[in-house]
Parts: structure tokens; C-alpha cells; sequence
């Protein structure tokens, strides 16, 4: 099994026998088709690796792609740290991981993190591991149960008769009763996901120690129902008091079994390996999202993501359609007024310092479309925010610009992923405070 891993746009060689830092072409163009048949591939799977012939090209995604004998292991681009190295590669996986736990709360913790991102060999290891620890964590503390409705012929009535079972199939068996009743049962919709990802995960874990946990929980779980990854419950499953602390290990199955948010992709009937990926961009502006939200609840703002959904154009006539509608990454919005605070963009891209460009390599159709954001939802205080990076300087980079004709105002900024959770919600509140200063909505 070749295992390789690179940085989002990088290059794996294509070699022609095997060998270490690259791929044979057979291994390749299994990985270009995985691509191909993956949901976030889009054109000839070039979103996620592209085909040069001697060597392959890494799209903008992050995280583990699979194919019969070879998975490549994609991190994302982070200024300061250089995966060359198996340390630096350990540092950014941590960072990744971090990512992960705060853009999708899957709860995994700073201190966990750090300690299985130098234990585990990949990222998928990692979470394989978390969730085989969390599940054997809750099941030893009880598994949930819940009353379900059961069939049965009995000799003694139990709950309430089956009026037409009785006198159909026991007409001449006055001594079987055709029962219904409610019964406590760990049988329940919850529980046959994280059976069903048990199962679908002993078959790709690589570390002992985790198969042993896994095996362990296919026991306890032994009495609960098979059911096929296509047919799960999703649906019927209620996270509510009860049933708490089962929500983070419910958002990790649905990271291993379903298409969703996180474009997971996985075929169980192939032996391949478990695909799993994540557009930077969206995983970008998920975790600001996150971020922003811990710090500014207690401040009395919300923070809204891919909302507002305002239309740019109405067309003139008696059926007045509406065209272009917006979805601005980032709102904040005072809570009591719900009135726009902030409008706030995230890009996954390189800002350039004023040496290299005097627009900071700022795209024209990004500033438009902040204009129009600023005039659709009549919020004066817009921000494009940017990874940081040395070229820009030692600390935050922060550019302010006056929008002609108006009061409003675009900023950019950047934030420094490489850095701890702490610094991060320091710089964001760093913003916060000129968000209070700027306008007068802010109460608190």
C-alpha cells in the first residue's frame, strides 16, 4: 500500500517502476478515476488532482483520497509550516484535525488533537481512532434506549391484542395470543448508525490497538441491527437532553457514511479505502465561522452563514421576478435589532504585499461583489479576510479603504491559521472592538 502526502496544489511524481515520492502510473490513474467518480470532482475530477502525465497536481481540497493500493493524503497550505518533514507534517495534520473539530464540533479537544495527530499515520487514522474512543467511552457509560412497538404470539396477553392476527392466524389457537406491545430496547436508529460505521470502519483501520476497539464494540453492539449504509435512519434519529453527549460521535458517523456538507465519499463494495474531503474554501469559512461564533454570542451578536439570501436584480413587469440572489459567507447581526453588523468574506487565497501589487491582488469581481453586499443588506463595515503569511509581515495585515460615494467601508484583513485557537479568536476580537467602536447597533 503507497501512502504519500503533499500540500493543496503541490506535485506527486509519476514514476515508471515503483519507488519512493511518487506513484507508479497504474496507481495514478486509479486515483485520477477515484477522483473522476468522487461528488466534488467536477470537471474530469480536476477539482481535486490533475493529470499532467509525469507527475500529478493537487486541487484545492484537503484530506485523504483513496484507490486500490495507493491513498494520497492532501494538507492544506499553511504559511511557517513545511510538511518536508515528518514533524512538519504531524504539525500541520494537528492543524488540520483542529480545523475539522471546530468547523464540524465534532468535540475533539486542543490536548486530543495534538496527541493523536503524533500517535496516528494519517488524518483518517486520526478520526477513526477518535471515533473508535468515543464510542467505547459512551457504550461503557450505557447505551440509549428507547420504547419500540413489537409484535408477538404469546401465551400470556402482553400490552394490548391484535384483534385481526387473533382471529385470523390463531383462530383455532386459543392458547396463542397475538400481542402488541412497547418494549425498552438499544435497537434504535442512533445506535444502528454506529453499528453500521463500526462495521464499515474495521474494514480500513491499521492500527492494533484501534482494531481492538473496534472488534470490542462490534460485541457490545452485537444486538443491534444490521443495516446496509444506503438504508440507515438518518431521518429518524433525535438528538435531544437524553441523548447529548451522543451528538459529537453522531457528526463523526455522518463524516465516515454520508454524502453531506463535508462530501464525504465512500463505496463499500470496493476494497479501495475510504475517500474523505473537504473544500479548503468551505472549511475556511466554516472555522471563522465557528470562531467568530464562541466570541461574539456573549456580546449580544449572532453570526449567520451563507444567509441573507437578498436578490441583486428584480425584473420590471407584473411577475417581478427576482434574479442573482447573494449569500454573503459571513453576517453578524446585533440579536436584539437583528440588524447587519458586519459583513464578513472569507478567501482561501494569497493576499500580496504592497511590493509586489498595489492592490494586494485583490480580485475586482471580490470587491464588487462586497459593494453589492453592502448596498443589498445597508451594512456600512465590510471585511474580506485572507489567510495570513510572512510576505505579509510579522503581525495581522490590516488595509482599510473608503467606498466612493458612500460611508462604507472595506477592510481587509488576515488571520494567521498556523497559530493556536488563542490567538486566532484574539485577532478576531480584535475586529470585534471596531465593529463596537464603528457602529452604534452594538450595545454591549
Amino acid at each position: 500500500m503507497s501512502h504519500l502526502a503533499v500540500s493543496e496544489w503541490g506535485r506527486i511524481a509519476v514514476l515508471d517502476r515503483p519507488g519512493e515520492g511518487g506513484f507508479t502510473r497504474p496507481q495514478a490513474n486509479a486515483l485520477i478515476a477515484a477522483a473522476r467518480a468522487h461528488s466534488l470532482g467536477g470537471d474530469e475530477g480536476t477539482t481535486i488532482l490533475r493529470d499532467h502525465f509525469r507527475h500529478l497536481t493537487a486541487g484545492q481540497m484537503v484530506g485523504v483520497i483513496a484507490a486500490p493500493g495507493c491513498s494520497l493524503e492532501i494538507f492544506p497550505k499553511i504559511d511557517r509550516l513545511d510538511i518536508a518533514s515528518s514533524e512538519g507534517r504531524r504539525t500541520v495534520r494537528e492543524r488540520l484535525v483542529r480545523m475539522l473539530d471546530v468547523a464540524l464540533g465534532l468535540d475533539i479537544g486542543d490536548g486530543a488533537a495534538s496527541a493523536m495527530a503524533r500517535q496516528a499515520e494519517g488524518l483518517l487514522d486520526i478520526l477513526i481512532r477518535l471515533f473508535a474512543d468515543k464510542l467505547l467511552t459512551e457504550a461503557r457509560r450505557g447505551l440509549p434506549r428507547a420504547y419500540l412497538q413489537h409484535e408477538d404470539d404469546l401465551p400470556a396477553l402482553r400490552g394490548r391484542l391484535n384483534v385481526v392476527r387473533q382471529f385470523t392466524a390463531h383462530a383455532v389457537r386459543p392458547d396463542r395470543l397475538a400481542c402488541r406491545f412497547d418494549a425498552l430496547s438499544s435497537d434504535i436508529p442512533l445506535l444502528q448508525i454506529m453499528k453500521a460505521c463500526v462495521l464499515a470502519l474495521r474494514r480500513h483501520a491499521r492500527a492494533a490497538e484501534t482494531v481492538r476497539k473496534l472488534d470490542e464494540l462490534r460485541f457490545v453492539l452485537a444486538d443491534i441491527a444490521d443495516v446496509s449504509a444506503v438504508a440507515l435512519p438518518w431521518q429518524a434519529v433525535r438528538i435531544d437532553r437524553t441523548n447529548r453527549r451522543w451528538e459529537a460521535l453522531f457528526g463523526l458517523a455522518r463524516l465516515f457514511l454520508k454524502r453531506d456538507w463535508q462530501a464525504t465519499h465512500h463505496d463499500p463494495s470496493a476494497g479501495q479505502g475510504i475517500t474523505l474531503l473537504f473544500p479548503m474554501n468551505e472549511l475556511f469559512e466554516a472555522y471563522i465561522a465557528a470562531l467568530m461564533r464562541r466570541i461574539l454570542r456573549p456580546v449580544g451578536l449572532s453570526v449567520e452563514t451563507q444567509g441573507g439570501r437578498m436578490f441583486c436584480l428584480i425584473e420590471e413587469g407584473d411577475e417581478a421576478r427576482r434574479r442573482f440572489q447573494t449569500r454573503p459567507d459571513i453576517i453578524i447581526r446585533d440579536r436584539q435589532s437583528n440588524a447587519p453588523v458586519a459583513v464578513v468574506d472569507t478567501k482561501w487565497k494569497r493576499l500580496s504585499p504592497a511590493i509586489e501589487h498595489a492592490k494586494h491582488g485583490v480580485s475586482q469581481a471580490d470587491v464588487y461583489q462586497m459593494m453589492a453586499y453592502g448596498q443589498l443588506y445597508a451594512c456600512p463595515d465590510l471585511t474580506l479576510l485572507y489567510p495570513h503569511h510572512t510576505g505579509l509581515g510579522s503581525g495581522p495585515f490590516a488595509t482599510d479603504y473608503m467606498i466612493h460615494g458612500s460611508t462604507d467601508r472595506l477592510h481587509l484583513r488576515s488571520i494567521d491559521i498556523a497559530q493556536r485557537e488563542v490567538g486566532i479568536a484574539a485577532d478576531l476580537a480584535t475586529m470585534f472592538q471596531r465593529w463596537r467602536a464603528q457602529n452604534p447597533l452594538v450595545t454591549k
